[in-house]
């Protein structure tokens, strides 16, 4: 096949090479003949102006007779514009104006043509010094139209008998110049002009169509002194695919060449695809099974092998010539389960068995060692559709029983890992909330004894009352101690339907010790008309003092005057089967940089806080299937508002809770 692309490139790169070449061929033609059009319009030039030279000298010299000469000379030479004959001292003798350029002012021959050595009298003084006539620069002379006409000036100094007598001076046009002396021919379609070896254009005629390529031609032309370049332009569309019928010819037998290659080649393809198809399928099921890590065994209905792949024989430790014919019993079964493998294969090759059933099974290598496998087997069908025996797919699951012994023992040591961190969770958070009632405590104690030391004969009902409170109080924290203890172990808590009122009243007398010390005012809102919930009545309690606390805690910078702790109860609306508690201080608001990290454990603003608080309530209401969050109270404070299930919807929103916390 590659032999074939490569006589069709082949062929097509000379196609198209000979396209090319074709194409630059004519380009090159058309080159050489705007060259050659550019030499000869120079050389028509040059012989008209040798011409025109004799005829100027050929002049006669008196006046009247010079007039008449000159007249007619103009009237057959149109590329002449004025003659003049001056006198030895370079006076205006006589001028004659050319018929046919009436447009052309006679000012030609005043100022700065006259002036004293201007260009014309200096030209004129070379040409009498060398004998010869000379010719002056162009120069630009504007005429009756708007166009204006670019003038050049031939000297050519009169002698009689070695006696200089004076000048002939003839104007010529360099457009008319153009006009009359180069062929009608080679103008043709083209554009010509005179300009400055620099570029400069003076004079052009004829003007082309400007299309496709542009082939320039360019040469010199020598005044005697004074240089211009003539230069014709030729524009010509772009040669077509096939720039004649030789070329086309050509193409057209390459193309047809092409084609027959094309036929062969598909025709020689044809041929040997079935061979190269077979050859491809045999390559790939080998390859496809050399690179097998399962094995392959294949056994006809009577149950001899008849087929094993190297992953097969590399997993056994037997070569395939050592299975290839073999019947039960396999020398790859352990001796102590030929037994129960021969009925098992029996009842296989009976076809009582599903197909693609995978079993686990144990072999025995070549050494004696014995591994774990498991077994897929599937009928083996052929192109007929009649089963000609079982194809059995074989895994090592040695590396597999490993793995989940080794996962095993991971999951052992991550749950004895868990308990350890359970128990330090417990300890520190037993720290925490057990804080508040022992500091009750031991206020309460401390106010006994003072009271005692400064009254001996204190009344009975207040130290009953204050040793009630005490006791109020070691039964709070035992409260704490059971209800963190099972917050820790995950257990189910026991909920119980309490109202607003009563919450809060638990906590009232820890808060007011705080905010008789700050000298905070508390106002509620709305406490009496909420309705009932059904929570973990300690838990939530712990959540209010702990809100309450920190929002006491953070007016502590606030004006005396301005100390307000606000809690407010309310149902958010008629159906809502939710109460929401908002605790609002006036302190000065929460910092963004604070904000995003508040509920992080064991993070705090405080220098002996444990940063365990808002995390615990957090984690406390969310078990209650409610949300707690926080939000700025203007204007000025915050509030921490949480949401808890009204009694009657408690257990829908324990489920709802839980899926949230499953998902």
């Amino acid at each position: 096949m590659a032999l074939w692309l490569t006589l069709l490139v082949l062929v097509g790169g000379l196609l198209a090479a000979l396209i090319w070449l074709a194409g630059r061929y004519e380009s090159d033609q058309m080159q050489e003949r705007v060259d050659g059009d550019s030499r000869d319009a120079v050389q028509d030039i040059r012989v008209g102006l040798t011409r025109n030279l004799q005829s100027l000298q050929a002049l006669r010299s008196s006046s009247s007779q010079w007039q008449a000469d000159a007249s007619d000379l103009l009237r057959s030479h149109r590329e002449l514009v004025r003659l003049e004959r001056r006198g030895s001292n370079f006076s205006l003798l006589n001028a004659v104006q050319s018929p046919f350029l009436l447009n052309v002012p006679s000012s030609v021959s005043t100022t700065p043509r006259d002036l004293p050595f201007g260009d014309l009298q200096l030209t004129c003084e070379r040409a009498r010094r060398a004998s010869s006539p000379v010719y002056t620069p162009s120069y630009f002379s504007p005429t009756t139209t708007s166009e204006g006409l670019e003038l050049l000036d031939l000297c050519i100094p009169l002698f009689e008998a070695g006696q200089h007598m004076g000048y002939v001076v003839a104007v010529y046009g360099l457009k008319p110049l153009l006009v009359e002396m180069v062929n009608k021919q080679v103008r043709r379609g083209k554009e010509i002009s005179l300009t400055e070896p620099d570029g400069t254009r003076l004079a052009i005629d004829g003007i082309a169509e400007r299309r496709g390529r542009l082939f320039s031609g360019r040469q010199l032309l020598d005044l005697g002194g004074y240089t211009l370049v003539l230069r014709i332009d030729h524009w010509r569309a772009a040669p077509l695919l096939f720039p004649n019928v030789l070329t086309a010819v050509v193409a057209l037998m390459s193309l047809s060449l092409m084609g027959v290659l094309l036929l062969l080649g598909r025709d020689i393809n044809r041929r040997l695809k079935a061979e190269r198809e077979l050859a491809d399928a045999l390559a790939f099921r080998k390859a496809m099974e050399d690179s097998l890590v399962t094995g392959l065994r294949a056994r006809d209905m009577q149950g001899f092998i008849r087929y094993v792949n190297p992953a097969f024989c590399a997993m056994t430790g037997f070569t395939a010539d050592q299975l290839v014919g073999c019947k039960a019993p396999m020398p790859y079964w352990p001796p102590e389960l030929i037994d129960e493998y021969q009925q098992r294969q029996a009842i296989r090759l009976l076809g009582n068995s599903t197909a693609r059933e995978g079993y686990e099974s144990i072999f025995m290598r070549q050494d004696g060692s014995r591994f774990p496998v498991l077994v897929f087997e599937a009928p083996l069908i052929d192109a007929k559709g009649v089963q000609t025996g079982w194809m059995s797919a074989i895994v090592d699951i040695s590396e597999q029983r490993k793995m989940e012994e080794l996962s095993r023992a991971s999951q052992e040591r991550m749950q004895s890992s868990a308990r350890l961190a359970t128990m330090g969770e417990m300890a520190s958070l037993l720290s925490h909330e057990l804080n508040q009632p022992l500091a009750a405590i031991s206020s309460y104690a401390t106010g006994t004894a003072n009271m005692l030391g400064s009254t001996p004969a204190l009344p009975p009902d207040e130290v009953s009352h204050a040793l009630s409170r005490i006791a109020q109080q070691a039964e709070r924290a035992g409260k704490v101690i059971k209800s963190v203890h099972d917050f820790v172990r995950r257990r189910e808590s026991s909920p119980e339907i309490v109202s607003p009122q009563a919450l809060w009243d638990a906590v009232m007398p820890l808060v007011l010790l705080q905010t008789r010390k700050l000298g905070v005012q508390v106002k509620l809102q709305g406490i009496h008309q909420a309705p009932a919930v059904q929570v973990d009545r300690t838990m939530v309690e712990q959540v209010l003092l702990n809100l309450s606390r920190n929002a006491i805690q953070a007016m502590e910078d606030v004006a005396a005057n301005q100390r307000w702790l606000t809690l407010r109860v309310q149902r958010l609306d008629k159906t809502s089967p939710w109460v929401e508690f908002a605790v609002i201080d006036q302190g000065l608001g929460v910092q963004d940089e604070i904000a995003k990290q508040l509920f992080t454990p064991f993070f705090s603003t405080k220098s002996d806080g444990m940063g365990l608080g808002l995390s615990l309530c957090r984690t406390v209401v969310e078990q209650h299937g409610g949300s707690l969050r926080f939000e700025a109270h203007p204007p000025r404070g915050t509030a921490f508002i949480f949401t808890l299930p009204i009694a009657a919807s408690v257990d829908d929103h324990r489920l709802l809770a839980a899926d949230i916390t499953n998902t």
